[in-house]
């Protein structure tokens, strides 16, 4: 205790002590911070307006927007290992509990990541992660049923069945293992009433122009009759301005009748660096069912610096796997979108 013209210092100088500590700590965070680490910041943006037509639906002119921020911030560790967090924030894509105070759910996917040339990549995905088969499940012709599935007008349009994992999964890219070869694993844990599952996946890029993919996962139902696997194989070769890609997604459990197989095909010309064109056609065969779903799109788009204009028109048949009438629908689109 010091005691100066019969006045107590002692908390006095108790405080300045602290506060060059505490100025001391916080200056050398901000130098490891800045030192070892980075955050950065893309978005996404989109005007979009559409329509559709069909027996029983004649849905008017609608617009709508799109808008995305996505955050990353990733560091090299002192041993080399490479770390990084993402998160998405999308309004009105999902609502979970977790972002309840938010109407419309704007937490959405996110991910950690650790990696090294030497160990290969390690995520672990909150939300938003995708199976070694469902990661590549897109049909070559880019989801047309997509469009149409759920209801439509007095029908019921069919979805695409796929093995993706949910929340809180596991995946794996292994280190290179040859020039052009891809390996990754997928693992989904436990959970409620179901099995763990696992899967894997190849990407071959070896020959100029081709890419091959392929990959199999389980599918982990909560009964024996909701259980299978996903198998998935796609194949795209590009020729000068020409792209031509085929794809297929087998979806098999117990249940017969909740089988499918979604086959695909497109064709892509580039006009210039600016304008492409794209004609695509998809179908989705269900188990127990004669009649097959069938899709058809032609789409064009143009990109100039980050911004990009396209318009589609998609045609669907036989959405429900019936003949009527009223399950054949038109849908037209216009948009633009914009990154940065």
């Amino acid at each position: 205790m010091f005691i100066i013209n019969n006045k107590n210092y002692k908390g006095v100088i108790n405080m300045n002590i602290k506060k060059i500590g505490l100025t001391a700590l916080a200056a050398s965070l901000v130098s490891v911070s800045a030192h070892a680490g980075s955050v950065s910041v893309a978005g996404g943006a989109s005007m979009n307006t559409e329509g559709y037509s069909g027996e029983n639906l004649n849905a008017g002119t609608t617009f709508s927007m799109g808008n995305q921020l996505t955050f990353t911030g990733s560091g090299e560790l002192d041993n080399g290992m490479n770390v990084s967090i993402s998160f998405v924030l999308d309004q009105n894509d999902d609502s979970t509990a977790a972002s309840a105070a938010y109407t419309g759910g704007p937490f959405d996917s996110h991910s950690v990541k650790v990696s090294s040339d030497s160990l290969g990549t390690l995520t672990l995905a909150g939300e938003g992660g995708s199976s070694a088969a469902s990661s590549i499940d897109g049909t070559a012709a880019g989801d047309i049923w997509d469009t149409f599935d759920g209801a439509r007008g007095a029908v019921t349009a069919v979805a695409v069945s796929d093995s993706g994992p949910g929340d809180n999964s596991l995946f794996y890219t292994l280190p290179s293992i040859m020039d052009g070869l891809d390996v990754n694993l997928s693992y989904q844990p436990q959970g409620s009433g179901r099995e763990s599952a696992t899967g894997m996946g190849v990407t071959y890029t070896g020959m100029e122009g081709l890419t091959v993919k392929y990959a199999t996962t389980d599918e982990a139902g909560t009964t024996v009759a909701l259980s299978g696997d996903q198998t998935v194989w796609n194949v795209s070769y590009v020729y000068g301005p020409v792209t031509a890609t085929v794809s297929e997604s087998e979806f098999d459990v117990g249940t017969s009748t909740s089988d499918q197989t979604t086959s695909s095909y497109a064709l892509s010309y580039t006009v210039s660096d600016e304008i492409s064109v794209t004609y695509g056609e998809e179908t989705i065969e269900k188990g127990g069912s004669t009649t097959d779903a069938e899709y058809s799109a032609i789409s064009a788009s143009y990109t100039a610096g980050g911004m990009t204009i396209s318009m589609a028109i998609k045609e669907a048949e036989n959405v429900a796997h019936g003949t009527a009438t009223n399950q054949d629908f038109e849908y037209w689109s216009l948009g633009a979108s914009f990154a940065f």
